[in-house]
C-alpha cells in the first residue's frame, strides 16, 4: 500500500512488485513531466550482504496513453544486468565506494533504456551504470555524489536515473489492515470502543525503509500528441501513466553445471496507475489477474469502483459518523464520482478550471493535464485542497492519496455528479494522521526528487536499553 504486496501472487516475488508511481509536471522545468516508478518495496537498509536491486530476469517499463484508448503510445523500458567484479569475495564491497567505477565494489548494476513509440524501438542508452545501495557512512561516504554521478541528461533530451531511494510513501499500515483502524479515531471504532478510551498516535510504517526507483523527467514533446494548442480544457494535454514489470514465461532451473535460464515471450506479472486501486478497490480473487491485464480492460473492475467495499465498511466500522454514506450505500447507487477519478478523468464542468478526462475508456492509470503547471505552494491534499496540480491530477510525491482516497470514498465528491448529496462531516476529516512531515529523509526539490536512501549502519536507530 500504496501497492506494496498488493495481490498475493506478487508478494511472492518482490523484485517485480510495482509499489508506487508518480507523474507530475516538473517544478522548474514546466516543459518537461517527471514520471517516477518504485519497485522492490519493504527494504531493510540493513539487509546485507545481497543488498536489494533490480531483476535482471524482469522488464521493467512506464507506458504514457496520449489519446485515451488505454494502450500505450510511448513506453520507457529498463532492462538490467548484474556484474561481479571480484568472484571470490562474498562482500557487497570491500572498501569505501566513492565512484561509480570503483574497484571497491564488488556488485555492480547496469541498464538499458529503450523507448517505444509508433511501434519502433529505439534504444536511447546501452550500458547505464545505477548507484550502489546506501551501506553505511564507512562503505557509501558521499552517497549524493554517487547518485549525481548516476543521473545522466541524454541527447534525446530525458533525465535518468534507477537505483535505490527513500520510500516517501507514507501510510499506517498496522493499524488500517487492523479491522480498518484509523489510529486518530480509534475510539470510535465499533471494536475499540472499550479498548481504545483517547486518540491514537499514527505510525509511518514505511518509514526507514527504502526501494528502488526508475525516474525519467522527460520534455512534453515526448509524451504528448500533436496538436495545434495544448490548454488546460483541451484533451491533448492529457496523458495517462502506468508502469508494469514482466518476466519471460518459462523459467528453467539449473543445476551444478548450467545456470537458471529463462525462455519464451515476456508476461505481465505487476502493474499500477492509481495508487490503492489494486490493494483497495480489487477483490481479493481478482487481484493476479488485475496484474496481468493493461487498463484497456479495466471495465472488468468498473462495479467495484462503482460499488466500493470500503464505502460499505466505514459506516459499520464507525457506527454513527457516516449516516448520509450510509445511506448512499442503502440506495445502491453507482459511484460515478469515483469512476470518473480512477477509471475515465474528471470532465470539464465539474471543477472550475480543470479536467483530466481522457474520453469513455474505463482505465486505470494516473492521468496528468500537462497545461496546468506546478504550484509554487502545494496543498498536499491535492485537488480536493483546491491545488489543482496534485493528486487526482497525476501524483506528487508529497501528496497524501491516502487521506485523499479516504475522502474520496468516504463521499466527498459525490456532489461532484450529485448536487443534492451533503457528505457527511467527518468525510472532509477523515485522514490515517499522516504526512510527508513523517517521512525521516526529507523529499528533494529536484529530480530524482525522492529523498537519499537511509543507510544500513544507522537504520533502524539504535536505542540504549
Amino acid at each position: 500500500m500504496s501497492s506494496h504486496r498488493e495481490a498475493p501472487e506478487i508478494a511472492k516475488d518482490p523484485v517485480a512488485d510495482s509499489s508506487d508511481l508518480y507523474a507530475f509536471v516538473t517544478p522548474g522545468h514546466p516543459d518537461s513531466v517527471t514520471l517516477i516508478a518504485n519497485y522492490v518495496p519493504l527494504q531493510l537498509p540493513s539487509g546485507g550482504p545481497n543488498f536489494f536491486e533490480f531483476g535482471d530476469d524482469v522488464r521493467y517499463e512506464i507506458h504514457v496513453d496520449n489519446d485515451g484508448d488505454g494502450h500505450p503510445d510511448v513506453t520507457y523500458r529498463f532492462e538490467f544486468t548484474t556484474e561481479i567484479t571480484n568472484p571470490n569475495s562474498f562482500l557487497y564491497n570491500t572498501g569505501p565506494i566513492e565512484s561509480l567505477d570503483s574497484r571497491n565494489w564488488n556488485r555492480r548494476q547496469f541498464y538499458r533504456l529503450t523507448r517505444i513509440a509508433d511501434g519502433r524501438e529505439h534504444v536511447l542508452a546501452h550500458k547505464l551504470p545505477c548507484p550502489p545501495c546506501n551501506v553505511g557512512p564507512l562503505s557509501t561516504p558521499k552517497y549524493h555524489e554517487l547518485v549525481r554521478q548516476a543521473t545522466y541528461r541524454l541527447s534525446t533530451g530525458e533525465k535518468v536515473f534507477a537505483g535505490q531511494r527513500a520510500d516517501g510513501f507514507f501510510v499506517d499500515l498496522g493499524a488500517v489492515f487492523e479491522l480498518g483502524t484509523l489510529r486518530p479515531f480509534q475510539q470510535l471504532h465499533v471494536a475499540g470502543k472499550k479498548l481504545f478510551k483517547a486518540e491514537g498516535e499514527p505510525v509511518n510504517s514505511l518509514d526507514r525503509m527504502n526501494v528502488h526507483s526508475l525516474a525519467v523527467q522527460v520534455p512534453l514533446s515526448r509524451v504528448r500528441r500533436r496538436a495545434n494548442r495544448y490548454a488546460a480544457a483541451d484533451r491533448a494535454s492529457v496523458i495517462g501513466v502506468w508502469t508494469s514489470a514482466s518476466r519471460q514465461q518459462v523459467r528453467v532451473l539449473g543445476d551444478r553445471v548450467a545456470a537458471d535460464t529463462a525462455a519464451g515471450p515476456f508476461t505481465q506479472v505487476s502493474r499500477l496507475g492509481n495508487p490503492l486501486f489494486n490493494e483497495v478497490v480489487v477483490p481479493m480473487s481478482k487481484k493476479d489477474l488485475w496484474n496481468t491485464l493493461p487498463p484497456s480492460e479495466d471495465k472488468r473492475f468498473a462495479h467495484f469502483v462503482e460499488h466500493p467495499e470500503l464505502a460499505a465498511l466505514l459506516p459499520t466500522l464507525y457506527p454513527g459518523v457516516f449516516p448520509r454514506l450510509e445511506a448512499l450505500n442503502r440506495s445502491k447507487k453507482p459511484r460515478a464520482d469515483l469512476a470518473a477519478v480512477l477509471l475515465t478523468g474528471i470532465p470539464a464542468g465539474l471543477i472550475d478550471g480543470f479536467a483530466n478526462n481522457t474520453g469513455e475508456i474505463q482505465a486505470d492509470m494516473l492521468r496528468l493535464n500537462t497545461a496546468i503547471p506546478p504550484t509554487r505552494k502545494p496543498d498536499r491534499f491535492g485537488v480536493l485542497g483546491g491545488d489543482l496540480a496534485g493528486f487526482p491530477n497525476g501524483r506528487r510525491v508529497g501528496d497524501d492519496v491516502v487521506s485523499i482516497a479516504l475522502r474520496a470514498i468516504a463521499g466527498v465528491t459525490v456532489p461532484l455528479v450529485d448536487k443534492t448529496f451533503t457528505p457527511d462531516a467527518a468525510a472532509a476529516a477523515v485522514t490515517p494522521g499522516l504526512s510527508a512531515a513523517d517521512v525521516t529523509a526529507p523529499f528533494l526539490g529536484d529530480f530524482p526528487f525522492l529523498g537519499t536512501p537511509y543507510d544500513g549502519f544507522g537504520n533502524p536507530p539504535a536505542t540504549k536499553s
